[in-house]
Parts: C-alpha cells; structure tokens; sequence
C-alpha cells in the first residue's frame, strides 16, 4: 500500500470503511505530516491534534460496531479561518479577531461533524479573504510547495498549499472573486466554487455577502465531489440558500472519470480570448493543450460572446468593497475581538478609530476605504448603482451563453504563480490573478479549476464554469480531463521537508 499521505480522499474512506485503516492511523499520519513541514510551507493558523484524534477514534468504534458510516467518515479535513467553528479560534487571519473562540459552528462545520470528519486544524488565508496571494494575512505568509519563494494563491491559499504538501487529504476555501479557484491552479489542486445559494454562508465571516461561496478542496474532482455533497444543501438559517436538490455531482465525477464526452458542448468565450493578451504564453499553451484533449474525449468547442466580460473586473471592484465596507463596520470593539485605546481617556468614537487603525491591514483598509466611496452621498448611484447594472448585463451574456453551450472553459488564471513581492506594490496587478474567475461569482453559477500542465515548472490550470446548479456538468469534465493524465499533478509537487 502507498503512504497513507498519498491516498485520495474516496481510497481513505474505503479502506477505513473496509478495515484496512483506522482513522486514528489516517488521522495521525497527516498530523505528523502538519508537524513535520508546517514550519516552513505555514499552511495553518491552528492545528487541533486532539479534537481531531478523538473523533478518528469515535469513527473506528462505530466501524467495529459495524455502523453504517457516510461515504468520507474518518477523513481528515482542514477548514479555511474564516468559517466560524465552535471552541477552535476563528480570525480571518485579521489581528482584529485575534484569540477569539466562536460559541458556534458553521452549517457547513455541522455537516463536516455529522459526516463525522476529524477536523486537522485552521488554515491560513488573505485578512478577510481579500487578496490573491496569502501575502495580506496578518500572521504570517503561506508559501507555495511547489516553489517556496512563490505564492500558493489566495485568499486560500492555507487550504491549496495544505492539500499541495500533502498535510489533509481535503480542505473548505471560500470563494469570492476566484479564492478557491485561483490558489488551486497556482498549486496544482482542484478547487470548486459551487453555485452561490448551493450550500450555506451562515457561519461564514462576512466579506462581500452576495458574492461569498464556500467549497472544496482536493486532489481530484471525485475527492471534491464527494465533499461537495458533505456540505451542500437548503439551510433555513441562510436567506440566499436555495431550496432544491443537490445536483448529483459525485455521479457525474464518476461518469466523467470514464473519459467520454461526447454529445458535451463546451463554450470558449471570444471576450476572453481577446483579452488573451494578459496571460502569459506558457498558462495559454497549457490551456490549449487541455482543450485538445478534451475534444479527443468527444466535445465539441463552441465560440460564445460575452460582451459584457470586459466590465466583469472593476464592477467586481465596487460591489465587492462596498459590501465589504458594511461588513466590516460590525468589529467596532465594542461587542467582540480587539479592543484599542480603552483607558479612560479617549471617547467611545475614539476606541473604535483606534481599535480599527490597529485591527486592520493594508489590503483591508483600502477596500473600505473604497466601498465606503462608493456607497457615499453622491456617488452611491454613479459607482455601486452602475457596478449592479453591469452585474446584470454580466449574468444575462453568462445566461445566453449556456443556451448555446453545456459549459464554458478558460484558463483559470491569466498567470503561474509569482514570486512574494512582486504585485503587492501595484493592486491593480494582483486583482488581474482574478479576471477569469470573477465573470462565475458575478453570474452566481459554479466554476471550478483542474490541474492541466505546467509552465516553466509550476501548475497550471483550466476552469469549467457551468450554469447555475449546473454543478454536476464541471465536474463530468473536470475529471474527463483528469483520466487524460497519467498521473495526479499533485503526485508530481516536490517533497517538502521541514527544516
């Protein structure tokens, strides 16, 4: 048998279910993993070594019992730290929310629980998930396990570089703009944005509320499937959840691993080609390459237009700080978290001004400071008020487009993974990471990234978006294109070691 750390998600659970592991022996090997090499690749905030062993234990007397056990019971998992969890610290990666011990869980943390997954630890992300590289968290950076000189992506980048290295064999990201996505391709992870309203925000720290998704990430599309269905679902306690099935994602991971595609059409937007000229040659080379494997697997490449596609970059850019701009109003300190300046002398205004100045980093600054702009007196309607209608005309191309096609390809990022450095100093540079996903948050459907090559050693990777609860299409052609490969990208990352 391979190492345990080697094994996807379905065979632990197999073999866990069939007797051949423990989850303690699952559980412990990727805890000495985190222990061995988490000192250098920082992946995690927090590691719950006990928490974690103690519910792989229940999961191996309930196998001995001969319980019948859901289908990743005993899998390990690491969560992104801006899902609340219950007694285990939650920050943002944020100094604001520094030591603070949520009394609750997380629907998708509940589901994580009854699904009875030992939870590894807090990853690692981008202060309030607003970033592209894990550069802005405020504890330290994560690096990318592939090159650690390089970033692994963000605001998830904790989670990708866990799974990347080796330390979960799954993990939760939320995804915003593109922050599951985008650290999955710099890393050579898959990562599932699901259809927005697909699976509950509540327990989700908020940063923009009608664009927020949380979801998967894995080794491979049947692994994210199978955790897909985990934490999927109505949840009563969410306005935005929607009320219907979920789509049957892990049979169509399943199907698609069969390598057969024929009768699917697969949308390339003429817009993004276009724009091609904003990703580098050995991203698009890689692309394509994908994309002739997927017509040797039997689909047929449509060309559609967005036009609306060019405006999908800065209309994000408003509505995004603006609502986080709202969000973040509520840490005051006063109610919870840091507290600055209360010693008798300053007044309650000045507390708050001073518990924000040192609370926040950069990156979080300037999106309320531009949220706050956009939603002023005067400027509501020329900025946010404008960003909405683009929205709207951005939703209804996406719409046409998929009476046309099943899904729609592109890179998922217009580059590999850049050296720490060199784009925190131009932010309009580090918001590009993010053009190709942004359009799929924009529309509210699912969108996902599946390793498809390299360029100059590092991953690359293709998206599949799909129609809204179309999720099961990007996963019928994410893992087609997985059965081309002769190994997992992930096999092939470079070991770690620690130091």
């Amino acid at each position: 048998m391979s190492r345990i750390i080697d094994r996807t998600a379905a065979e632990l659970a197999a073999d866990i279910r069939e007797g051949r592991l423990t989850s303690v022996e699952v559980t412990t090997a990727f805890l000495d993993r985190i222990a061995a090499i988490d000192g250098t690749i920082k992946a995690f905030l927090h590691v719950d070594r006990d928490g974690a062993l103690a519910v792989a234990a229940d999961v191996d007397a309930a196998v001995a019992a001969g319980e019948d056990l859901g289908p990743l019971a005993g899998v390990p998992i690491a969560i992104k730290d801006v899902v609340v969890t219950k007694g285990l610290p939650t920050t943002a990666a944020s100094k604001i929310l520094e030591g603070w011990i949520p009394p609750y869980d997380a629907t998708i943390v509940e589901r994580i629980k009854a699904a009875r997954m030992p939870i590894l630890g807090k990853t690692n992300m981008d202060e309030f998930a607003m970033g592209s590289s894990t550069e802005y968290s405020a504890y330290f950076k994560t690096l990318n396990p592939w090159d650690t000189g390089r970033i692994p992506g963000g605001s998830g980048g904790g989670s990708a570089a866990a799974v990347a290295a080796k330390m979960a064999p799954l993990a939760i990201g939320t995804d915003t703009g593109g922050s599951i996505r985008q650290p999955g391709a710099v890393t050579g992870t898959f990562g599932a944005k699901p259809t927005y309203g697909g699976n509950s925000r509540y327990g989700l720290i908020a940063f923009s509320s009608s664009l927020d998704t949380p979801g998967p990430v894995s080794r491979n599309a049947l692994d994210g499937a199978l955790l897909h269905e985990v934490i999927s679902g109505y949840d009563p306690r969410d306005s935005t959840s929607i009320d219907a099935p979920v789509p049957p994602v892990v049979e169509a991971a399943k199907a698609g691993a069969n390598g057969d595609l024929t009768g699917v059409k697969l949308g390339v937007v003429k817009e993004f080609k276009e724009g091609a000229d904003a990703a580098e040659p050995g991203v698009i080379a890689a692309y394509e390459a994908g994309v002739e494997q997927l017509v040797k697997l039997g689909a047929e490449i449509v060309e559609v237009s967005c036009p609306s596609f060019a405006y999908a970059l800065p209309t994000y850019y408003l509505i995004a700080p603006s609502e986080a701009s709202s969000n973040l109003a509520r840490y005051d300190g006063v109610r919870y978290g840091l507290r600055a300046g209360d010693d008798g002398k300053h007044s309650l205004e000045e507390v708050m001004s001073l518990t924000r100045e040192a609370g926040f980093g950069p990156e979080v600054k300037r999106r309320i400071i531009l949220g706050t702009y956009a939603l002023s007196a005067g400027y509501v309607d020329a900025f946010y008020g404008k960003a909405q209608k683009v929205r709207t005309l951005i939703k209804q191309d996406f719409e046409k487009a998929f009476t046309q096609v099943d899904a729609i390809i592109s890179p998922t990022t217009p580059f590999i993974a850049f050296e720490f450095g060199a784009r925190t100093g131009d932010p309009y540079q580090m918001y590009l990471a993010d053009l190709y996903t942004i359009p799929t948050n924009m529309y509210g459907g699912p969108g996902v990234s599946v390793p498809v090559g390299l360029s100059e050693g590092m991953p690359v990777g293709l998206q599949v978006m799909g129609p809204v609860l179309g999720d099961d299409i990007t996963y019928r052609v994410a893992a087609a294109l997985e059965s081309t490969q002769d190994v997992l990208l992930a096999d092939t990352a470079p070991e770690t070691e620690g130091k």
